[in-house]
């Protein structure tokens, strides 16, 4: 199965573009996110990992 699908693969032309491509998306979105965790403000965390816990405001 796997030699089928690496045939038909091989065969498209430019295909060698997409896995670098992802590879890039993924490594943007994880970055932005790390960045965004080191730079969030404590007491914005602190405010949202408390929401499950709060009773009063129910939606």
């Amino acid at each position: 199965m796997l030699k089928f699908v690496k045939g038909h693969m091989e065969s498209i032309e430019g295909i060698e573009v997409y896995p670098v491509i992802s590879l890039l998306i993924f490594f943007i979105f994880f970055a932005v996110l790390f960045w965004w965790v080191l730079t969030a403000k404590k007491e914005h965390i602190k405010t949202v990992s408390n929401i499950p816990l709060d009773t009063e405001n129910h939606i």
